[in-house]
């Protein structure tokens, strides 16, 4: 793998950084990107401990113009890039009538069109490579819907039919696209809900663990990061040349239910 490079957005901290971790572990070049004050020295020490070369970015995720930059910036680094993980995401809990507008705007921005253009600024250097891999987080809230999470449910829910569409677009040219449906994963950004969900619900911090957030999954226990991170490297491999337009749940058994 020494000459492959993976890109991955929201890429400094959770589930983004697991899987940027994993994949210098097996030789990867990796862009890492995130919004972290100290996200490029968390960048500049994980691919130091991995032996690989990287480059940082903090672009955000809601300014189209600097999406193109950070690809461009990527694409002269390392004149490929034959893995693509659009991980970046936000999160808020709020009834309908009480959610913000700002926040809407936000998480849609974030969870949905900032993956239709960072795939749109590589996709014609993996079209004329004719090799990619395509991997968008999305979450078992893509396929099914919670209370609260208005727009998070939208925005994954618009992911899953992104990465079904780029798929079938990708089958003649060497590019897959799927999807990873996580359920509940022990990170800051589950972390960060879990007081808005005590308010929403009036419920204890335990409560809200066990009725809230594990209460849907059938293996009563938080997913972890490194799952993630290994079915993100699975579906990159050789060994999953045929799948494409998948949305793989890693749920514990939520959507079986």
């Amino acid at each position: 793998m020494k000459n492959k490079t993976a890109l991955i957005t929201g890429s400094t901290s959770g589930i983004g950084f697991g899987i940027a971790k994993a994949f210098a572990s097996q030789g990867y070049n990796i862009v890492f990107n995130g919004l972290e004050p100290d996200g490029a020295e968390i960048a500049k020490t994980a691919a130091g401990a991995a032996g690989v070369d990287y480059l940082f970015s903090a672009a955000n995720m809601l300014d189209p113009t600097a999406i193109r930059a950070f690809a461009a910036e990527a694409l002269a680094k390392f004149g490929t890039i034959e893995v693509l993980v659009n991980n970046a995401g936000i999160q808020f809990v709020s009834p309908i009538e009480d959610f913000p507008e700002a926040k809407w705007d936000a998480i849609i921005g974030i969870n949905l069109s900032a993956a239709f253009h960072v795939t749109k600024a590589i996709w014609p250097s993996m079209k004329a490579n004719n090799y990619g891999r395509i991997i968008n987080i999305a979450s078992a809230h893509g396929l099914v819907a919670s209370e609260y999470k208005a727009a998070y449910v939208a925005a994954k829910h618009g992911l899953i039919g992104f990465t079904k569409t780029i798929a079938l677009e990708g089958a003649v040219c060497g590019i897959t696209a799927n999807s990873i449906c996580p359920g509940y994963v022990h990170t800051p950004i589950v972390d960060k809900q879990i007081p808005e969900q005590m308010k929403a619900h009036n419920m204890t911090k335990e409560e809200v663990v066990e009725k809230v957030f594990l209460d849907k999954q059938a293996i009563k226990q938080f997913n972890t990061v490194e799952s993630i991170a290994q079915s993100a490297l699975f579906l990159a491999s050789d060994a999953a040349f045929t799948i494409t337009g998948i949305a793989l749940s890693v749920d514990g058994g939520w959507t079986a239910q």
